[in-house]
């Protein structure tokens, strides 16, 4: 792509919010404030969570909110590493096929019950029952790796998990917050038949109100029992210095920022690229940036008659300047990453650049070899994450100079969320959230695509090497996993990886203890409003 195309593509992407923004602040502030008294500290949601069940109707913003809420026997620290958290203590058996935990003493859940073996137990029992729906079951029934076997009570402060096979990555799968972090909740958390009702978990906030489509309300949780020491990642010391958290739904993204502007909300997650310009110029806003263990790209549907042959997929992967892509949709942020395995993981080395390859005259003879004739490819996208939709822009410009003929399909979030459920779509411009571990990043990807539609690829070999990179804890070992899954995904193209998105936060100059990590969920624990701050 010429600098003079890039030009023009930056300023498609930010007319959107320079546009805007004028509008959003003259509605913004015409809003009536909250009394000084009642402010709570608030955050912009740019879509409402899906539910509050932990690892089930799940999406990013749903795990930011609830986190807050849910806490499991384990979870990610700072680097990406599983720590303690409602655990004090985990004992593994030599053949590691037997886990025991020893509970931290003093824990209350939200209805000032203490938490106990039994609710442990329960809670497993209840992850494990295909019913749920829980959306990591997967990851412990023996569909791929070990069958947790038995959960057991030994008194009131030991429980062991029994294993049909060692798994080096248990600990790691457990603290996942895609999977609610495995959090232990209390039986009051369902209805007299089962159903879900309300979160009744141990975490230093509480759910005491959801709004649909307007607003969810947390409160400090007064009885919560803090792990020792500073703020460790999702572990280590949870302080809610803010008595109130309540996340705002406010879909439009310069909407959101005018807010910001003005001190309506404390701090703005998921600053889209087009606003970061506006934001730079704001005097009581900082920017605060780390690099996420995600990966933004494009899902390919190969059951599609078009896109079954791989030489298609392929010119489409060598018709994208990944560069330009990272460059212009997160305002250079970013880099070029066309691999599953995140450019911040230390197994990101110089064998997962290969395929950011930029070559419109191989894609050219691919297609023509292919019999490509220009037939329409659908690409689904959404304009409620504002990467997601500005990727898709400015990759069907470029497929333009292949021959491609991509049409943009623009859904809402839930339909696309659907799509992707049930494999009906040829193109997605997707997003996966962080995983601590590039198995977990596969796995995202890789599968049985007929009991899981939304899993794009099913290669056997790739699934052979995956499943070995959860039985070994040997890193060199694991590293030659990595490169040769990179391999295959190149020549198969069922994700063409583009980048590893940033987590990009505006930061109110009030706040204090605000700081982002690799998992990309805003935190509010340790986190507080200076006395100045505006009302």
């Amino acid at each position: 792509m010429t600098e003079a195309g890039k030009r023009n593509l930056r300023l498609i992407l930010g007319m959107g919010g320079l546009a805007a923004i004028f509008v959003a602040i003259f509605l913004v502030g015409d809003r009536r404030q909250e009394p000084e008294a009642a402010r709570a500290f608030q955050i912009p949601l740019s879509s409402d969570i899906r539910s509050t069940s932990p690892g089930v109707n799940r999406d990013a913003n749903t795990d930011t909110v609830m986190m807050h809420v849910f806490e499991g026997l384990v979870a990610y620290r700072e680097d990406g590493t599983p720590g303690l958290l409602l655990a004090d203590s985990i004992d593994v058996s030599p053949d590691g096929k037997r886990y025991e935990f020893r509970l931290r003493r003093g824990v209350r859940f939200h209805n000032g019950e203490p938490m106990t073996a039994r609710d442990v137990v329960w809670s497993w029992r209840r992850y494990l029952d295909p019913k749920t729906g829980w959306s990591c079951l997967s990851a412990f029934d023996g569909s791929r790796g070990a069958k947790i076997q038995a959960v057991e009570a030994l008194d009131t402060e030991r429980v062991v998990f029994t294993l049909s096979q060692p798994q080096p990555l248990l600990l790691t799968q457990m603290a996942d917050i895609q999977c609610g972090g495995s959090a232990i909740i209390h039986a009051a958390s369902l209805n007299p038949d089962d159903s879900w009702r309300w979160p009744v978990a141990t975490g230093p906030y509480r759910l005491t109100s959801w709004k649909r489509g307007r607003h969810i309300d947390l409160e400090a949780f007064a009885q919560y029992s803090s792990r020792p020491g500073p703020r460790d990642g999702n572990t280590g010391g949870k302080v809610a210095h803010e008595p109130r958290l309540r996340w705002l739904i406010i879909r439009d993204a310069a909407s959101r920022l005018a807010a910001l502007s003005k001190g309506q909300v404390d701090v703005m997650p998921e600053l889209p690229a087009p606003e970061m310009l506006q934001v730079r110029q704001l005097k009581d806003v900082t920017i605060v940036v780390k690099p996420m263990l995600g990966a933004y790209g494009l899902l390919v549907q190969d059951h599609d008659p078009l896109l079954a042959d791989p030489r298609v997929r392929q010119a489409i992967a060598l018709s994208i300047d990944r560069r330009a892509v990272a460059g212009l949709v997160t305002a250079d942020v970013a880099g070029a990453n066309p691999s599953m395995v995140p450019t911040a993981s230390p197994y990101h080395t110089a064998a997962h650049d290969m395929g950011a390859v930029h070559d419109v005259e191989r894609a050219r003879r691919l297609l023509a070899q292919a019999g490509y004739r220009g037939q329409p490819i659908i690409l689904t996208t959404n304009r409620r994450y504002p990467a997601m939709f500005n990727q898709a822009l400015v990759v069907q410009a470029m497929a333009r100079g292949s021959g491609l003929n991509i049409k943009l399909e623009v859904v809402e979030w839930a339909t696309q969320m659907d799509r992707w459920r049930s494999g009906r779509f040829q193109l997605m411009s997707f997003g996966f959230s962080a995983r601590a571990d590039p198995s977990l990043n596969y796995e995202s990807i890789l599968g049985d695509r007929v009991a899981n539609k939304s899993k794009v690829w099913d290669n056997p070999a790739a699934l052979a090497l995956a499943a070995d990179g959860l039985r070994t804890s040997d890193p060199k070992a694991r590293q030659a996993i990595f490169d040769q899954l990179q391999v295959l995904m190149i020549q198969d193209a069922p994700f063409i990886a583009l980048f590893s998105p940033p987590d990009v936060n505006a930061v109110h100059r009030s706040v204090t203890g605000f700081s982002s990590w690799p998992f990309g969920r805003a935190r509010f624990w340790g986190v507080r409003r200076s006395a100045g701050a505006p009302k």
